[in-house]
């Protein structure tokens, strides 16, 4: 890596000595030498900048950087120089028309942090995983070996107040209607199935997570239970540095993936490259007792499955930061992402008569293969003006993503060996997305802020399922109307917001109001429904934050949200892996409106903080699940599908602490407890063509815990541990039982702090398993559903240029920053 630094040094030598060549091929040659410290601590800033300009020519630019011990040695001609000592997150040290006629030692040159960066700075030696503001809690992935060699999904699981499930689904407080954002947009493989795009990308490609529980109007209307921002890495250091890791895994679990970042005083060049290879075993049972109409039961099924999900994928991101000048920057983005995998689904039904005598054994193999891809492009445009915090942002971005997946399901009678049925399906869904968002950001004065812009999000959705079965008879296959479906989905949001913000003594607030312009197309196109649904709503927003004093304070906000449904939700049938149990969209759904208000308090007791909020949300037309019978090719089948019924009111308690006894130790910890009361019902037919209706007037209480503890062992060992759990919690038709997971690693650093090795161990106890019973007037079940099994990761990550403990100064604010909440103490 010496010579890597070696060989940049000499280029920027070599073309200032070409320049001065054709004027002056006799100049004089001068070294100058120095070390570069941080004030406070008196430590050697590794790979800070020293650069020195021509006050004649100022096209003329040479310069290096600080090794590891901070110091800098340079060769240059003798002359006039404006000479400049930074570090990112440093108050730089310029001094001007420098006559520099000898060689010239500067001696130690002190850099002092900038005071109001200090909230944005991450020290990553030295601070937790999570930082804990009043309006957010900021997860910083990169200290994180949990997650090392994983998901998005898996890094999600690690954040406080979210829970993911078995299959994927994210929560936020135990509310799954989150709004997802990467680097603060809309991700264009978000529209196709959240869950499973984000399984797509790894972990190791996460810079940080934003969890906002309570947005301002700037942000987007969507996502009653709030917002979580997933921000990709992206390097600000000077020069050439990056990290690579390699990581493998059983389960099989290999990847590969590069940041690489090149930054000068114009651009910052910026790839993130990564391919992985994964396998991830799951297994599920049911058990089903069927009754009739008074009670008694009529048989027996017991359901026994196993499959082994693989998937390969590649993640790639171009990216050019262009400084056009001092006030104005350019950033154009580019990301492809493609993956394809199997799903072998093996499936065994047991049947009994009500003596519990075995009558039959069918079993179902699904080999399901899938391909996916996505090309992302965006562009953010920032103009700073002569006044800080005054400037003007625009963001475009365009996205195409496409999924295809297909099935074979051959059935079979075990104990004769005969054939019962074959059927094949196909799932074609192809996404365009795209967005148009201006910000305007005016400071009033030196403690206030008025914000304006407008956000256009256009998407377009085609979902094109099909099914055949195979005909004995005639040796063809023939189309089942019952499944087969095509369905386009149009959505057109345009938004407007306005808010303004202020301090007086100890107390902000900040007030908004958005207004959202929803105009959505469903056309079933199999079966000629069209239904159009177009609506507008204001969405007012209002933060009060008292500062006790420079380490407590409280707030009180209200923000009103909107949940629109999509993909899954709408769609009719996309999966037939079961014949017995499936899930049925309805495209039908109205979205819900939901009243959010949230009172917190922040404290920070020296080496703990300590950040409390009890919240209440109100939601109309709330979305509950529907699970009745149908006879479906002859077979009693239990239907899942989501309505909408009446009201849900869900009240919570929530507490996060961080806190560090020692320097060798640190913990994080989040718990949260809420109440969740229902009021609707649902009416239904049943299989005897009689009118059925469902009270879903129910309150449900539930919890969930998670502690996550990092130790420094002798011999540069770390050690980091977490546990989770999810209490039960009941529902109308039935109940989920608590689930208990823990996960643990180890890892070391080498080669002079540049390597890391990580070793993992994902749901040590193997014990992450969703149970859930279900009781209707014609059958109970009771199930058991794994999506992946116990997984060990080995992983091996390298940094050049660019040491563990470096400062980095965070990205500038996207939608998924704090923008004008720095007025709630944020």
């Amino acid at each position: 890596m010496k010579n890597l630094k070696f060989a940049i040094t000499l280029l920027l030598l070599s073309v200032t000595l070409l320049s001065y060549a054709q004027e002056r091929p006799q100049a004089k040659k001068v070294k100058i030498t120095g070390k570069i410290t941080e004030k406070s601590t008196s430590q050697p800033l590794g790979y800070a900048t020293v650069t020195l300009q021509n006050s004649k020519r100022p096209d003329v630019i040479t310069g290096g950087m600080t090794d590891e011990n901070g110091e800098f040695s340079i060769e240059a001609n003798a002359g006039t120089y404006d000479v400049k000592f930074e570090f990112i997150s440093f108050k730089p040290i310029e001094m001007k028309q420098l006559p520099i006629q000898e060689d010239k030692n500067f001696g130690t040159v002190a850099l002092e942090a900038e005071a109001e960066m200090l909230d944005a700075v991450e020290i990553r030696a030295e601070r937790s995983t999570v930082e804990i503001k009043l309006d957010k809690k900021v997860y910083n992935v990169g200290q994180d070996m949990i997650v090392k060699g994983g998901t998005i999904s898996d890094v999600l699981d690690n954040v406080p107040s979210v829970s993911v499930d078995v299959e994927g689904n994210v929560s936020l407080r135990g509310n799954e209607n989150v709004r997802i954002l990467i680097d603060g947009k809309p991700s264009g493989l978000a529209g196709i199935n959240i869950a499973d795009a984000l399984k797509m990308l790894p972990a190791d490609a996460v810079d940080k997570v934003e969890v906002i529980t309570n947005p301002s109007a700037r942000y987007d209307a969507e996502g009653g239970a709030g917002i979580l921002n997933i921000i990709l890495k992206k390097g600000k250091n000077q020069g050439i540095n990056g990290t690579v890791t390699a990581t493998t895994g059983d389960p099989a679990n290999h990847g590969f993936t590069g940041t690489i970042n090149y930054k000068t005083e114009q651009f910052n060049l910026f790839t993130t490259q990564g391919y992985s290879y994964r396998k991830g075993p799951g297994n599920s049972m049911t058990d089903t007792e069927y009754l009739d109409e008074n009670g008694d039961v009529t048989g027996y099924l017991k359901e026994r499955r196993n499959n082994e999900r693989l998937n390969k994928s590649y993640n790639g991101v171009f990216g050019l930061e262009w400084y056009l000048d001092k006030s104005i920057t350019w950033t154009n983005t580019l990301s492809y992402r493609r993956s394809s995998g199997e799903n072998p689904d093996n499936v065994f039904q047991y049947r009994y008569d009500p003596s519990m005598n075995l009558q039959s054994i069918t079993n179902r193999f699904s080999m399901e293969s899938e391909k996916d891809e996505n090309v992302d492009f965006s562009s953010n445009f920032i103009k700073k003006f002569k006044k800080d915090g005054h400037q003007l942002t625009v963001d475009l971005s365009f996205s195409q993503s496409d999924d295809d997946e297909d099935s074979d399901i051959p059935s079979r009678n075990v104990l004769d060996g005969t054939p019962i049925s074959e059927q094949r399906t196909g799932n074609i869904q192809k996404q365009n997305r795209s967005l148009l968002q201006a910000d305007y950001v005016l400071p009033i004065g030196e403690k206030s802020q008025f914000e304006a812009g407008y956000r256009g999000n256009f998407n377009d959705l085609l979902t094109d399922y099909s099914v055949e079965n195979f005909n004995y008879g005639t040796g063809g296959w023939e189309n089942d109307p019952q499944f087969t479906n095509t369905l386009e989905y149009k959505e057109k949001v345009n938004a407007l917001y306005s808010q303004f913000g202020t301090k007086i003594n100890r107390m902000s607030y900040l007030v908004g109001l958005r207004w959202e312009d929803s105009n959505i197309d469903i056309n079933q196109l199999t079966q000629n429904i069209y239904k159009n649904k177009k609506y507008n709503n204001f969405f007012p927003s209002a933060f009060l934050t008292y500062e006790f004093n420079e380490s407590s304070s409280a707030s009180l906000s209200y923000s009103r949200r909107i949940s629109r449904p999509r993909s899954r939700s709408i769609n009719p049938f996309s999966s037939l892996s079961s014949n017995i149990n499936l899930f049925r969209g309805n495209p039908d759904l109205d979205p819900s409106m939901t009243d959010a208000f949230d009172f917190g308090y922040l404290n920070k007791f020296g080496k703990l903080t300590f950040n409390t909020s009890m919240y209440f949300n109100r939601t109309k037309d709330a979305v509950q699940y529907v699970r009745n019978t149908e006879m479906i090719n002859g077979t009693a089948t239990l239907v899942t599908s989501p309505v909408n019924v009446g009201s849900e009111d869900r009240f919570g308690f929530e507490f996060t602490l961080s806190y560090s006894p020692y320097k060798w130790w640190r913990l994080n910890s989040n718990f949260n407890l809420f109440r969740n009361q229902t009021k609707g019902n649902y009416t239904y037919t049943d299989l005897s063509n009689n009118s059925q209706t469902i009270d879903f007037s129910n309150t449900a209480y539930s919890w969930f815990a998670r502690i996550n503890s990092k130790i420094n062992l002798p011999l540069g060992i770390d050690w980091q541990a977490n546990s989770t759990y999810n209490a039960p919690q009941t529902n109308a038709q039935g109940r989920s039982k608590g689930i208990i997971s823990a996960n643990m690693a180890f890892s070391k650093d080498v080669l002079k702090d540049k390597g890391t090795i990580a070793l993992n161990v994902n749901d040590l106890f193997n014990s992450r398993k969703r149970i859930t019973e279900t009781n209707l007037a014609t059958q109970n079940a009771y199930s058991e559903m794994q999506w992946r099994e116990r997984q060990i990761t080995l992983s091996f990550t390298y940094r050049f240029n660019k040491k563990k403990n470096e400062r980095e100064k965070q990205p500038k604010r996207t939608d998924g920053d704090n923008g004008g909440e720095e007025y709630m103490g944020g």
